[in-house]
């Protein structure tokens, strides 16, 4: 059976993207699919400085989560147009750990504007380390959510559908 994994990757304490990956991953327990979560907000993650930083225990453990996973869902903050720092900092961290894997996104920004700013990390992913990539992903604006909670009704059948697709490519790609 394919397991799968959920990361956030904000660093917000009040993060829309981590209350998205949060939806995904409830949904993808409740469906009783194999599946953890990380936050590496909860993690010492350094930044890659392409020496020493692959040898620290944060980065051994977010390593070996992805090697271990054959799905991937990345629940990440949009900022200034762009797919948050801290993501790009986790893929050159774990590398290739990311070999082979089929990868999808949640996404949380300000505005409208920057919805095709997962396809830089998308393209990366899918060339560097031959990654299939869901061809459809959730974003959301801040008028999705109310406190706590995502009171959109689409943007969470967007994400229901994102992670049923995250399950249903990794079967049959694994099958």
């Amino acid at each position: 059976m394919p397991k799968h994994l959920v990361i956030s990757t904000s660093g917000n304490p009040d993060s829309n993207s981590r209350r998205m990956g949060r939806a995904a991953f409830a949904h993808l327990q409740k469906k009783k699919i194999d599946c953890d979560w990380i936050d590496i907000r909860e993690m010492d993650l350094p930044l890659c400085d392409a020496d020493k930083c692959y040898g620290m225990p944060g980065s051994r453990k977010l390593s070996m989560a992805i090697e271990n996973a054959d799905g991937i869902l990345i629940a990440a903050p949009v900022y200034n147009y762009d797919v948050a720092a801290a993501t790009k900092n986790m893929i050159e961290l774990t590398g290739s750990a990311w070999e082979d894997k089929v990868v999808g996104f949640v996404c949380a920004a300000g505005g409208h504007a920057s919805y095709m700013s997962v396809m830089a990390y998308a393209n990366s992913l899918m060339l560097d380390f031959h990654c299939v990539i869901i061809p459809r992903f959730a974003f959301a604006t801040g008028d999705a959510f109310e406190g706590e909670r995502i009171s959109d009704k689409k943007i969470t059948q967007r994400i229901e559908q994102v992670a049923d697709d995250l399950v249903r490519f990794t079967k049959a790609l694994r099958s």
